[in-house]
């Protein structure tokens, strides 16, 4: 039976168990074992320094706190290397995302379209008849009649003429309006409907205008701002884009240590455009290399194209044109590749013991630490003053000085505070730090406005500050379940996917993951998994039952736990009080708001639930040897491009690849690929000072698998090793990973 281990690497309070952790990982007795450091008390005494000093936030201080399996861990270290953690997307339709050409396609003249193609790009083309009929039924003769001819003037205008809208019979039953609206966004994409008032009267109409777009008035002016133009709405519009292509390029962004805000800020400043024209469906992970679907809106493939060339640790390619852009959310989840430097274990059978146990057992599905922010002051404790109105003390938390940060930051945060110069502050603040900034530019036109000021702070980031709340609570839900019911079966009062029709009480599965993830996510994003939203899915959930326990057709993978929120219900066992008690000892109320701001109100959220238990998919390990820590020891996509250009190039001067000195291949695969950026394996974001001594052999071990979105990575690498994933801990192996010299043999 799998047992339930609680993280021992954790603050000073917490210190006597860290005892018995690094006894039972490195005993003092002499091993032959080939993955036994000889740094033992090396680490033994950095780790213990580490747990007094670290000033970042620690596991245990958002709830993660167990493990699946009390299967012994190993020492490795997690992204020494930010080519050791290897991200690509899984898009909707379930395919892995790789970069794979970096050419423009030759865009073809709309007498060069499949007919398919034609068909799906020129809406407007398509007989409608049916759908005008089905109209008729739901507004009548009239408003149909008048749909009709707006339909012909669009065909017979072209897409960039001037289409005058309808407006629909006065409707004095909003349902009805609803109804009306939803017909059009359900059935006509290049459409889009708003609601005015008939002058002189109280009466409302639905009007109907013509999206040049093909985006449902997405993106667009504020209502106030229309007016009564006859322009075809299309606020971002060119006017000489071609009417055989789809409005969007899509393209796969390949990226080294750089966020994908950061990526495609640079992408659109050489490019002349606003970063908002971009669309993808989630943030990845800074440190790492990370491959993604993006959607730019009216761009030419030759112009990204053209920007290799001077991209830097960024290259961009595989395009296509399509009608609609991408938004958060579309995707599946992530593929990684995660390598483990510098593993050390009593033998070889404990790191392949722990290896295939994560493939059967799975993790328990934690928010990992980057859903909480990087920095000294968590995203939850903000989220937690919001939620209790105290709008200053937010204020405060976000702008005040904090521990950790680059001088110059540390010191505009003082100056603030000290002086109050706002506009001196501002010049001082780097632009990456969005939230702050927002506050600052709101207080000068506001002083003393704090709510307003927090407002200023765009939504899906001041959002983040709640829902990072939200997950600090499921967090400490999910570790009393395990602790209090075990990893093996569901218990009575457990919440489940419902399998099947059920006469018990169920709720719909609704999901309250913010928009912008990911940070993841998730993705194990650079930015809080905030970033990366969730496909709300079609399934309901109900509370276990006696019944259903002697039935037995659940099993612990099914169960889940709520998001607080209005509309989710909570397990009718004592998890449920987890919820509430943690919450009221943070002055919070689940089911009531003290305060008039609905945006910063758990009861004006809907909620969500999320699996507690999570299995990696197309699990795959295997360890490897290397004596460089220079050396990439997993294949990127730009590594596969350029061995596939070389093989080429070889291939066209006629020479024989088994003839050739082989060294060209082998220094392809001992080094970085052309965009690399110049990473040392041990620098300063790592907190190493200096390259590892690369005499000695040591072992690495490498992961593959699949997650969904909007699950941590981290969480899978934290049951692997049985430590903590927080970026003081990983620094600490990292600098002991430079005294270790093992002697290295794989057995077996």
């Amino acid at each position: 039976m799998r047992g339930i281990a609680v993280s021992s690497l954790t603050p000073p309070a917490r210190l006597p168990l860290l005892k018995p952790f690094i006894s039972f990982l490195y005993p003092t007795k002499p091993s032959a074992s080939p993955f036994r450091s000889p740094a033992s008390e090396t680490l033994a005494s950095a780790m213990t320094t580490a747990a007094f000093n670290a000033k970042t936030l620690d596991e245990t201080d958002v709830g993660i706190s167990c493990f699946v399996s009390d299967t012994p861990g190993f020492r490795g270290v997690l992204k020494q290397r930010y080519s050791d953690f290897i991200v690509n997307e899984v898009d909707r339709e379930g395919n892995i995302v790789h970069l794979t050409c970096l050419d423009p396609p030759l865009e073809k003249s709309q007498d060069g379209l499949r007919k398919e193609e034609a068909n799906d790009l020129n809406a407007t083309e398509k007989d409608y008849s049916s759908l005008v009929e089905l109209f008729q039924t739901l507004a009548g003769v009239a408003d149909a009649e008048s749909l009709k001819r707006l339909l012909d003037e669009i065909e017979s205008a072209g897409a960039e003429n001037v289409v005058r809208p309808i407006v629909l019979s006065a409707d004095p039953d909003k349902s009805h309006r609803t109804e009306v609206h939803n017909f059009f966004k359900k059935n006509f994409k290049f459409l889009i409907t708003d609601t005015v008032e008939v002058p002189g009267s109280d009466l409302k109409c639905v009007r109907v205008r013509y999206s040049s777009s093909g985006e449902k008035g997405r993106g667009g002016r504020k209502r106030k701002d229309r007016g009564e133009s006859n322009k075809p709405f299309d606020s971002r519009g060119s006017d000489d884009w071609p009417d055989h292509l789809g409005k969007f390029l899509m393209f796969t962004l390949y990226k080294e240590n750089k966020d994908t805000q950061e990526a495609l800020g640079l992408i659109g400043k050489m490019l002349g455009i606003q970063q908002r024209s971009f669309g993808f469906a989630g943030t990845k992970d800074k440190r790492s290399i990370s491959t993604q679907r993006v959607t730019v809106f009216k761009q030419h493939a030759e112009r990204l194209a053209a920007l290799n060339k001077r991209l830097i640790g960024i290259k961009v390619g595989d395009f296509c044109y399509v009608r609609e852009g991408l938004v958060l959310g579309q995707l599946l989840g992530n593929h990684f590749t995660i390598t483990l430097r510098g593993v050390v274990a009593e033998s070889d059978d404990i790191i392949k013991a722990a290896a295939d146990g994560l493939g059967k057992g799975g993790f328990i599905n934690y928010y990992g630490l980057q859903r909480f922010g990087s920095g000294s002051v968590p995203t939850h404790l903000i989220g937690a003053a919001l939620l209790r109105g105290e709008w200053k003390l937010a204020v405060g938390l976000i702008l005040d000085p904090r521990e950790g940060e680059r001088a110059a930051i540390q010191e505009a945060r003082e100056y603030y505070k000290e002086v109050g110069n706002i506009d001196v502050t501002l010049r001082k603040l780097p632009r990456h730090l969005v939230a702050e900034r927002a506050i600052l530019q709101c207080l000068k036109k506001c002083p003393g406005n704090y709510l307003q000021a927090l407002k200023g702070i765009p939504r899906t980031l001041r959002m983040m500050y709640v829902h990072s709340y939200q997950s600090y609570l499921w967090n400490h839900a999910a570790s009393m379940r395990v602790q209090k019911h075990g990893v093996t079966k569901v218990a009575l009062g457990d919440l489940v996917y419902c399998k099947g029709s059920s006469q018990e009480t169920i709720a719909e599965v609704v999901n309250d993951e913010p928009g912008v993830d990911s940070i993841d996510t998730c993705d194990d994003g650079g930015l809080p998994e905030f970033s990366e939203a969730s496909i709300p899915e079609e399934r309901i959930v109900k509370v276990i039952s006696a019944e259903d326990l002697a039935a037995g057709i659940y099993t612990v993978d099914d169960v889940v736990l709520p998001l607080p929120g209005s509309r989710v219900i909570y397990p009718t066992n004592d998890i449920a009080d987890v919820y509430h008690d943690l919450a009221r000892q943070d002055g919070i109320n689940l089911t009531e708001s003290v305060h008039g701001s609905k945006e910063f109100s758990i009861t004006s959220m809907t909620g969500g639930y999320r699996r507690v238990f999570q299995r990696p998919m197309d699990y795959e390990w295997e360890l490897l040897t290397y004596t460089d820590c220079n050396v990439s020891l997993a294949e990127s996509d730009m590594d596969v491009i350029a061995k596939a250009s070389l093989t080429d190039s070889i291939k066209e001067n006629n020479l024989s690849i088994e003839n050739n000195d082989s060294s060209s291949f082998n220094s392809m695969e001992q080094s970085e690929t052309s965009v690399n950026t110049g990473e040392n394996s041990l620098n300063n974001e790592n907190g190493a000072d200096g390259p590892v001594n690369p005499q000695y052999p040591q072992v690495a071990l490498k992961l593959g698998f699949t997650l969904p979105s909007s699950c941590y990575a981290t969480m899978a690498i934290r049951e692997l090793l049985k430590s903590s994933t927080s970026v003081a801990f990983q620094k600490t192996l990292n600098q002991v990973s430079q005294n270790t010299t093992p002697n290295v043999s794989l057995n077996g």
